[in-house]
This record gives C-alpha cells, structure tokens and sequence, in this order.
C-alpha cells in the first residue's frame, strides 16, 4: 500500500538517546509484534509476531516504508504518533491503528512507539498489540445494546437499574415519560419519596413485593399497581424485576427490571369484565343454558343452567353423557336430530324446537339457538343455548283458545258495539240524541255536510216545581212527553236532542224560511203548555225557546249554540212560556252586562262605590231621627250613578258583599265623624243583603269596630228574610241584637210576608215601601193599608217609617196615620257626607219648628211647603 505520507521526515529532532541492548532472539520468540523502522521511515526489524499481524513474511516487509502497511485513514493518526515521539523523547505513546493485508482486509491493534537510540541515528520502535476480536466484541456489543434498546422503546417499556453498590440509580427516558416526567428529569428514586405516588390503596402490596426481593426472598418479581401521573391522574404500571448482583449477605446489591404502562388494558380488563357481568346476569335472568360441544371428539361442555334445564343437578352429576339424545321426548327424536344433523352441515346458525322428558317424566318444550365455528387449534366445534318455552307454549296454546272463543263471540260483540254506540249518542230515558251526538252534527255543520237555518234552544219552565211536588218519577214522565212531542212537531227533516237535565235542542233544516221557523216555535209551545196527566194529578209547564238564525252567516254553529243560549235567557227573563230571537242588540246587552261586571270589580278596588245619606225625620217633630245610607257608584265616565244601574249585575257576579262592607265602612266613619263635630244625628242605617248576612265572621268583624249600642240599623229586604229565615240567619240576627244593632224591614208590604213571619223576625223597625205610599193622596183605601200596616207594627212594639214621602200632603196624612218617620224627596234627597253636614248645620228644621203649632208641624200645608223649598 503506498501513501503520500511516505516522504515524511522521520528524522527526529536532537533528543537524548539510549542504547538498546540487542536482544532480538528473545523478541522473535514473544506474542508482541515489533517493528523497527528507520529516520527514513523504512522497517529495518519485524518479527514474527508482526509480519503474521500483516500476513507477510518478514522478508517482505522489511526495506518497505512503514506507511505502506498502515490504513490509509490511519497515516494521520500514525504520523501524529511520530510527531509526539520526536517531541517527547523516548516517553512512549499508544494509538489504536489498522493494519492493512495483502487481500485487503484490515486489523485493529494497539500501537506503542518508543524512539530507541543505535547506529547513526534515532530510530523509532514499533510495539503492536492484536485488539481486532476485543474491537469486534464491543461492536457486537454495541449492536446488541442498540438492538435492545429499540426493541424496549418499541414494546413501551421503561427499563430501571438499582445498583445498590454503586449508589447508581438508572431510569430510561421511557420510564420517565410513562410518568409524565422530561427525559432529562431528576429522578429521586429512594423508596419514601417514591411510594408517595403510589396509589393508596396499592402502597401495602407494592411493599410487599419490594420486602421479599429486597430479602432475596424472590430472584424475580412482578405486580401491578397505580402510580400518579405528572398531570394528576393515575397509571396502572406492571413492573418486573430480576436480581442480577447480591451481595456477601446473600440480598440483592442490583436489580434490573422494566416498567410497562398497562392503563390501557386495566380498562379494557374493567370493559370485558363488565360484559361479562352483564352476560352472567343476563343468563342468570333469561335463565338460558349453554353449551360448547367438540364435532370431532364428540365431547360436550354444558353449564349449570342447561343441566336444570334437563331436571339434572350439577353437583350431584357424576357422568354428563349423552344427555340431549337420552332426554329427547321419543316423537321428537327424530326430527330434532335431523335439524342438528342439517345445521351442521350447513354451517350457518341454525335453531331448534323440541321436547325433553325429565327425570322425573315431566314433559318441557325446549327451543334452541346453535352455531359451528373452528377455534384457534383448528377443531370443529357446536355452540348453543337452550331455553325451556313451556311457559310460552301453554300461553300461546291459550291465546289460541281465546282467539278461537272472541272469534265465535265476535258477532255478539259487533252487536254489543252497535248498541253502546247507540247509547252513547242517546239520552237514556227520552230515546233522543245527547249531547255528543249534538256535538257531532255540529261538526258536521261546520265541515259543510249538512246545513241548518236556525238553533231552538228549549227549556221548561216549572219543571222543577213537578220534580219537587210530585217526585222525578213524574219529572221522568213529563221529559218522556216532552221528547214524543217535540220529535213528532219538528219531524224526520229536523234535528231535536235532550242536552241537559229539561233543556231540548232543535236544529231546523236549511230549506227552513224565518217565518216557517216562528210556526215551528209556536206549534212546540203551544203543544208544551197543554196540561199532561200523571198518576191522578194534571201536570202544568211550559216552555221558553232561544232562537238563532243561521242564515245569515254572522255566526258560526258553536257560536249559533251560544247565541240560541243568550236568546233564552232573555226570553226567561222576560216571563217565560215565549220565545226570543238573538240579536246584536241583545248580544250588545249582553256584553255591556259583561263589561259592567268588569267596571264594578275593578271599581271596587279602586274605591269608586261611595256612601250616600238620605235624612229620616221625626213625623211630629222634624228632629232628624237618622239617616239611611245609600250605595252610590263615582263611575269615572258616566258619574254617579244609582244602585238600578249596577245592582243586578253586582249580585250575579257575587259582589253584593263586596260593596255592602265597603258601603257600612265608610258610613260608620263618616258617623263617628258626625258625632265628633256634634252633629245631631242619632242612628244610622245601612243595606244588608242575603250573602252579606251569611258571610263568615260577619259578627266577628262588627265586633272589632265597638259601635255604640242603638246607633247602627241593618236594612233587611222584606222579599229575602221574612217567611224564609233560615236557623243560620235567625243565629246572625240574634248576635246583632246582642251587639245592639238594629234591624229593620226594607221595602214592607211590596212581598209577601205574614204577620207570623214578622213576628218571628221581631224588628225594631219596618219601612212602608213608596209604591204603598205614593197613592195615599188619591185613594182612601190605600190609605187604610197604609194605617193598617202602621197599626200592625205598633201592635208589635215596631217603629213604622214610611219611604217615598215627595209631597208635603203625604207627610200630612202620614203623620195624621200614627206614622213614626218620615223620609222623602219632600224633605231631602240623598247626599254626600260633605252635603249633610251643610244641610244639617244650616237649621232648616229650627225653621220648620217654628212653624209648628199646638205639637203640629205644617198648619198651612201651602206655607209648610214653601218654608221647605226655601
């Protein structure tokens, strides 16, 4: 091998020289290859040693230059070590160089150089040592670690290394990173610091585990366990150890193990469990047995659950056998086996059904599922499950039965259908269609299959009176009656349905003129107010008819329904036994009525119904005796307006009682302010109606106010209490008195109370009603019922006062009849509480007094009338 490196001077520098001893006998004979090579660079000296590193013989290499032998890479290194040489002196230096052979090949050797002293100049002395299978070991070494450590890396496996001796703590970069930690973290492997990421409740095992390698109880041990992980969470790690040192104690001074991160199959372990969970139960439940039989060896796995199946107990079950063929019942043998034998070959899943005979002779109807599949080792094998089907095969066989049973009853049901249907549409006792069929004609109505020109909505008037004297038997008979009538008056082209307790319906065909319809309505009233006998007594009631045209198309037929039913209630209310027909003007009434009922809730709560007094005086004094309140309504868009306006309404809507206490609240104010500025005024007197009497904690509540005894009146309706008190009200009437508060008899003489009634009531007072007094002035005998009625009440311990006095000639003649009190327009009309303390403190009766003579007032009834007016 030539190289450019030839032409070196290897002439050294002066340096100081030693002899060297001739001593190449005892050279040739050793193992080291020496080599001595001159300024030149030529080799002068091999021996045998060096000339087999070069497979040459000594011969052939010696003259040659020294560069020609050494690897072209290497002649640096081999020049730098000749450089140190001369630098150095004779202190030797040692390369690794190669070699190269004659076929190519190089060796690794170790190289020393040493310059010698001898002949004319320095030489260089050339000591080499074979290293090439100790090179070629940590190669493979080298190959090997590599090897290994990617096969670790790539089964994720962090690889640990206690030597105990060394204090040498090794952790991989995997083992890190299973934890979170960087590759070039600080690992604090001591056991304290280490265990407190263990999970809790693993700390003991892992302890465990460490104690009895640590012991050297164990060479090699593996467990799992959790560990927390850098971002918080935990990991499950199977950790595997092998003790490779021990120490002269006979315990482990090194331990090598890996690390591997198992979180991944921990869950997918806690998944297969929990499917295998639900499989058991799901077996458990369904109670279905398995069973797994080999197609080649003819051996058959069966669980519990298929043996109980077969009546066969598991524990006691020595030798399973053929247990399907030996309990097939004998007239299915053949046929199952036959399926099994099928399904098999198919090699599709395939199903059975059959009956086993138990142990015990029971007959039970089973049912199959199977499938074959080849397992892992190549053998042909049989799944199934089995499920015992009796239950369901004695309810099939008895739903068959019941199909069988409905089928020859479904005729009987048809015609049960057809008459529920029937009298679902029918009113039971008349044969006439209900309501619902109603419904159904409206609908119908509204779809446009049918038409009608006018809704007849019919009640009877004095039905109830015949229920209640004559019993609903006969109540019964007159709906029956009605019913016969009205179906044949209205006849097959018209519609008529019972839709309440002795409410009728009749729809009119459309071919119907308006007038056609009055005749219709006539005809039914007329033929309803004839008499119909009924167990000896002739039983006497009409009819009041609502009638809404539908022609018109303002309306549709629920709308027609509700106007037909506004037209009624007019016609009732307007006296019965005749018929109305709907018009705007009524459904404007109607809504006025509804929009009243709206004003008065919401003027009673925004304080609008005000306390009016009207004065009473004494009939021979004209001292003010007291007064009456009166309800007045502030309506903020129409004024004041009187209780006529609002009255009615308040009572169908229940707010009697509402404005009733609001009225006597303010009165009983307004009294004790009178009475605070020293007005003369002795008592007064407030409405009561009926509800407002029967509320609860009505005496209660008068309690809480302390009104003076003798001072409050309460005006009863004479129509509403007299002859029909109730023990309820009788108990109220008696607490008032016991609270001294008067009552008094409104309206006296326009009812038809009893002397009885009025003695039971005992009140303090009555008034004569102004449609008996009105007349006094014109006709004596109205004078009479009038003298008479006071006369009655003075019988009776009762104070008379008479309403309705306009004229001065009235309160003549009342006074001259022994009347008590006197009020009327003829002395004052009701005011406000402002306008009564005016009229109070401006003493117009100290100027009627004055006119008085003899205990009379109005000597000149001309004179007294205009002393009034002034």
């Amino acid at each position: 091998m030539t190289n450019d490196s030839e032409t070196r001077d290897l002439r050294p520098k002066p340096v100081a020289t030693v002899s060297l001893p001739d001593a190449t006998a005892i050279v040739d004979c050793t193992s080291a290859g020496f080599c001595l090579v001159e300024q030149s660079g030529c080799v002068s000296y091999v021996n045998a040693a060096f000339a087999d590193a070069l497979a040459l013989s000594p011969e052939a290499i010696r003259g040659k230059h020294i560069l020609r032998f050494v690897h072209g890479e290497d002649a640096v290194v081999f020049n730098k070590a000749i450089a140190d040489i001369q630098e150095g002196g004779r202190r030797p230096s040692q390369y690794d160089i190669r070699l190269m052979q004659p076929d190519g090949q190089s060796r690794w050797v170790n190289a020393s150089f040493l310059q010698v002293a001898g002949g004319l100049s320095p030489r260089i002395l050339f000591q080499i040592q074979s290293t090439d299978e100790l090179k070629q070991a940590l190669a493979t070494l080298q190959k090997s670690e590599t090897r290994w450590k990617y096969a670790l890396e790539s089964a994720h496996q962090g690889v640990w290394d206690h030597d105990f001796s060394a204090n040498d703590l090794f952790y991989s970069a995997h083992w890190k990173a299973i934890r979170g930690m960087a590759a070039d973290a600080t690992v604090d492997g001591s056991l304290d610091v280490w265990i407190d990421n263990v999970h809790p409740a693993d700390r003991e095992h892992v302890l465990e585990c460490i104690r009895r390698q640590d012991q050297g109880e164990v060479e090699f041990n593996t467990f799992q366990y959790r560990e927390r992980h850098a971002n918080g969470h935990w990991v499950w790690i199977e950790s595997r150890g092998a003790s490779v040192e021990w120490g002269p104690d006979g315990k482990p001074s090194r331990i090598i193990g890996t690390d591997t991160d198992i979180t991944e199959r921990k869950k997918a372990e806690a998944r297969l469990e929990e499917i295998s969970r639900r499989l058991r139960l799901a077996l458990d439940v369904s109670k279905i047995g398995v069973f797994e039989a080999n197609l080649d060896t003819g051996a058959v796995v069966r669980d519990g659950q298929l043996l109980r199946i077969y009546g066969l107990d598991p524990a006691t079950l020595t030798q399973p056998g053929a247990v399907f063929e030996e309990r097939l019942h004998p007239e299915d043998r053949t046929a199952a086996l036959s399926r099994v034998a099928e399904g098999v070959a198919s090699k599709a899943p395939f199903t059975n059904a059959f009956r086993i005979v138990r142990p015990d002779g029971e007959i039970r109807h089973i049912r199959s599922s199977s499938a074959t599949f080849t397992d892992a080792e190549g053998a042909h094998k049989l799944i199934g499950a089995n499920w015992d089907i009796t239950e369901d095969v004695a309810l099939r066989d008895e739903l068959e039965r019941a199909r069988q049973l409905a089928e020859a009853r479904n005729l009987e049901l048809e015609a049960a259908r057809t008459r529920i249907e029937y009298n679902a549409l029918h009113d039971h006792l008349t044969g006439l269609p209900n309501r619902r069929f109603l419904d159904q004609r409206l609908d119908d109505w509204i779809c446009e299959k049918v038409a009608y020109c006018a809704i007849l909505h019919i009640d009877l008037d004095r039905f109830k009176q015949i229920n209640d004297t004559l019993g609903h038997q006969a109540g019964d008979a007159m709906l029956v009656h009605t019913a016969q009538i009205l179906s044949s008056i209205v006849g097959d082209s018209n519609f008529v349905a019972r839709i309440g307790g002795d409410e009728f319906l009749v729809l009119c065909d459309a071919r119907y003129s308006q007038d056609e319809v009055v005749i219709l309505t006539d005809q039914i009233i007329d033929a309803l107010r004839q008499p119909v006998p009924y167990d000896g007594h002739l039983c006497r009631f009409g009819a009041s008819v609502g009638i809404a045209w539908t022609l018109d198309g303002t309306a549709d037929a629920k709308q027609s329904l509700m106007n037909a039913d506004i037209a009624l209630y007019r016609a009732k209310g307007l006296g019965r036994n005749r018929y109305e027909f709907f018009t705007k003007q009524l459904q404007t009434q109607i809504h006025h009525a509804k929009r009243t009922a709206d004003e008065i809730v919401k003027g009673l709560e925004d304080g609008e119904f005000v306390a009016f007094y009207q004065p009473q005086f004494d009939a021979r004094t004209l001292d003010i005796a007291g007064v009456e309140t009166l309800a007045r309504w502030a309506h903020p868009l129409h004024g004041l307006l009187a209780p006529d306006y609002f009255l009615k309404i308040a009572e169908d809507i229940n707010a009697l009682t509402a404005i009733d206490q609001s009225i006597a609240e303010q009165a009983l104010k307004d009294f004790r302010h009178w009475e605070m500025h020293g007005l003369p005024i002795p008592r007064i007197s407030v409405n009561v109606s009926s509800p407002r009497l029967r509320e609860p904690g009505l005496i209660e509540s008068l309690k809480q106010l302390g009104i003076p005894r003798g001072k409050l009146s309460f005006e009863l309706l004479e129509s509403i209490f007299l002859d029909d008190l109730d023990e309820s009200s009788s108990q109220t009437l008696g607490d008032l008195r016991a609270l001294g508060i008067d009552v008094e008899i409104d309206d006296f003489g326009t009812g038809h109370a009893s002397i009885i009634g009025l003695m039971k009531l005992n009140p303090n007072r009555l008034k004569v009603d102004r449609a008996l007094v009105r007349p006094i002035t014109e006709s004596a005998e109205q004078r009479k019922l009038v003298g008479s009625i006071i006369d009655i009440g003075h019988s009776l311990n009762i104070e008379v006062i008479a309403e309705g006095v306009e004229t001065i000639q009235h309160a003549h003649i009342l006074r001259d009849l022994g009347c008590d009190t006197l009020q009327g327009y003829a002395f004052a009309r009701p005011m406000s509480s402002s306008d009564l303390r005016h009229f109070v403190t401006a003493g117009q009766w100290r100027e009627k007094r004055q006119m008085q003579g003899g205990g009379q007032i109005f000597r000149s009834p001309k004179s007294s009338q205009i002393a009034l007016l002034r």
